[in-house]
């Protein structure tokens, strides 16, 4: 899947047949929160594309002081693509944001981050190229309450698939079963995989707004699924899951459904995460391939995982992101926590997918979630890397075992560190 435009003039040729009315610009906060802003297309110059349109700064949640609040969004107008959900036809363009008064890309702007992430990248004469690949676990519920009140708080949550539904009364509909129990969605067909004609709409959507879907299917959990993606380069694979976070809980609200990336929303169950897919090229070679060794990994790679690990519980921050997140992290619902890297063993924190191929090799860090917001997600796992290319630091392992059986006495013995 290509892009819809590449300049301004194509820009507003591409409105004009398309018949757009609106223009909506959308940034991200410093927790992965898509804002938006809509303007008339008769609005909106050729001096806003290229120079910027002014916002409010001390609205976003922990970005500007009200007495230095005036800031700028710069579109970047290659990432055009039409809203699937507007009842008017409106265009969205992914925005950057400038800092007046230091005259410079905002320092607490994500996507400006990740670009000066890449900046550093080229600058260490490593690569010049950084693949990621995220898998967004989400959930689809039917029936959503919370309360958060004076005199107390509770929340419940129901999906049809759910188990506890088994002897529930649907009246003339009847209750027909076909339901996984806890740990036992992976994979089934329908009836009990009740969410294949959502999927495929929402699939649909993500190639009508310019992603290439690649699969989708049920996961482990009752009620939640997977829909994977081509993997791209760091930002505008960090675009990817602004989009499909927000297809996704459209079409799912549209059907009078929720969906949630939330790491672990249902106690004894599998929790969603994000597993990022890492690779650096230069020169159009992948720079983690070597042929013959475990897992096909080179020097580098092994390396690059070693930054990750030495800073984990710093990287943490970004990549799991919510107290939520670390409820997920615990040994037997295949988040795993523990420090280490394994070929194609899912309970190592860091697994070496299988691939014999250049193009194909690469790691798979498993414990990030949907929590953290991808650009700075993908920019810290990419510097924590390099910074273990840097100083040569070397990951514990390969532990091809079944680390999830692993009692903590045991883990600490063979001092085996952990996520936080």
């Amino acid at each position: 899947m290509g892009k819809f435009v590449r300049n301004i003039d194509e820009f507003y040729k591409f409105c004009e047949e398309n018949e757009v009315e609106f223009v909506d610009f959308r940034f991200t906060d410093i927790k992965g929160m898509w804002h938006h802003v809509t303007y008339k297309l008769s609005a909106v110059s050729k001096e806003m594309l290229s120079d910027g349109l002014p916002f409010d700064g001390s609205s976003i949640e922990a970005w500007q002081p009200i007495n230095r609040s005036d800031m700028i969004l710069k579109p970047d107008v290659p990432t055009a693509f039409l809203d699937p959900f507007t009842a008017d036809s409106t265009i969205i363009v992914i925005c950057d944001v400038y800092d007046i008064y230091k005259e410079q890309m905002y320092e607490k702007c994500p996507r400006s981050i990740a670009k000066k992430a890449l900046e550093y990248l080229e600058a260490t004469g490593i690569g010049d190229t950084a693949y990621f690949g995220p898998e967004n676990e989400f959930f689809i519920f039917e029936d959503v309450k919370i309360k958060l009140a004076a005199n107390g708080s509770s929340y419940s949550l129901d999906t049809i698939d759910g188990e506890w539904n088994d002897d529930r009364d649907y009246g003339e509909l009847g209750n027909m079963g076909h339901r996984a129990q806890a740990k036992s969605g992976y994979f089934p067909v329908t009836p009990i995989d009740s969410g294949v004609d959502l999927r495929a709409e929402m699939m649909h959507v993500l190639e009508d707004i310019g992603l290439e879907v690649v699969l989708s299917h049920h996961e482990v959990a009752q009620g939640q699924h997977e829909i994977g993606v081509k993997f791209n380069t760091l930002v505008e694979a960090a675009d990817n899951v602004q989009k499909l976070k927000y297809v996704i809980k459209m079409v799912a609200h549209l059907n009078g459904k929720s969906a949630t990336f939330m790491p672990k929303p249902l106690y004894g169950d599998n929790g969603n995460g994000q597993h990022v897919h890492q690779s650096i090229w230069k020169n159009g070679k992948n720079l983690f391939y070597k042929e013959g060794s475990y897992g096909n990994l080179s020097e580098m790679a092994l390396h690059y995982l070693g930054g990750i690990f030495k800073h984990a519980h710093a990287v943490a921050a970004f990549t799991n992101a919510s107290t939520n997140s670390y409820k997920r992290l615990i040994p037997g619902f295949e988040a795993p926590s523990i420090l280490t890297y394994s070929s194609q063993n899912r309970s190592a924190s860091c697994r070496i997918p299988y691939g014999a191929s250049e193009m194909a090799t690469r790691i798979e860090t498993r414990f990030p979630d949907s929590t953290s917001c991808p650009y700075l997600c993908f920019a810290v796992l990419m510097l924590a890397g390099l910074d273990g290319i840097k100083n040569k630091y070397v990951p514990i392992g390969p532990m091809d075992e079944d680390l999830f059986k692993l009692s903590l006495d045991e883990i600490r013995e063979k001092k085996i560190p952990q996520m936080p």
